[in-house]
């Protein structure tokens, strides 16, 4: 049936809220479990000198980058205990990659969760991309308290009855070509640990 032959209140209602108004969590149980993956992103706004300071692993705090992307990663798995109404689900893959940026003088955070149940996993996706992004905060405030956090957001889904979805290019960031980003000298953290570097020959 065509959305807009329904009324008004039936087409579009806030599925946590009942008719009654009372939150509540959503019933699940008669939905099939698919394969579903959520890709989050934020970004972390500081000063060029800031920003070399962590890449050169100078922080007072020590290696920025490691421990925020794990905090991501233990985000994205403690979801349910932070939102009241989401369900704790059984994640079955979690990555974090946090980039920096000089031409933009920020840190890039992109994250992806991944399940197989019967609800989505958009929001441990922007709960690791909003943990991190706090992390690189409490991490650097010592040298920069004008640090700056933005962007919380989704970028892609996939899975369930609505299927893919992704998330519209941005007309000013499509209409200046932006530089190349640094690449981290690190692979992204997982949920079952964080990649080992190819040891060098003779090493």
């Amino acid at each position: 049936m065509d959305d807009r032959s329904q009324p008004r209140a039936e087409r579009r209602r806030l599925t946590h809220v009942d008719r009654g108004g009372r939150p509540r969590m959503v019933d699940v149980s008669d939905k099939a479990p698919t394969a579903r993956r959520a890709v989050a992103e934020a970004e972390v706004a500081c000063s060029q000198e800031t920003l070399t300071l962590v890449i050169d692993g100078g922080g007072p705090k020590g290696d920025v980058l490691t421990v925020a992307e794990m905090a991501g990663v233990m985000a994205a798995k403690r979801t349910a205990d932070l939102i009241p109404l989401c369900h704790p689900l059984s994640l079955t893959d979690v990555v974090v990659r946090i980039t920096p940026d000089r031409a933009a003088s920020a840190f890039r955070i992109r994250t992806e969760a991944a399940t197989t149940g019967p609800t989505g996993v958009e929001m441990e996706a922007l709960t690791a991309a909003s943990v991190a992004a706090l992390t690189i905060y409490d991490m650097i405030k010592a040298v920069e308290k004008g640090v700056e956090i933005r962007s919380i957001r989704l970028v892609a889904k996939s899975g369930g009855k609505s299927g893919e979805w992704h998330r519209p290019p941005d007309p000013a960031e499509t209409a200046t070509p932006r530089a190349p980003r640094q690449r981290a000298v690190r692979g992204p953290a997982r949920a079952g640990g964080m990649r080992r570097s190819p040891k060098k020959p003779g090493g």
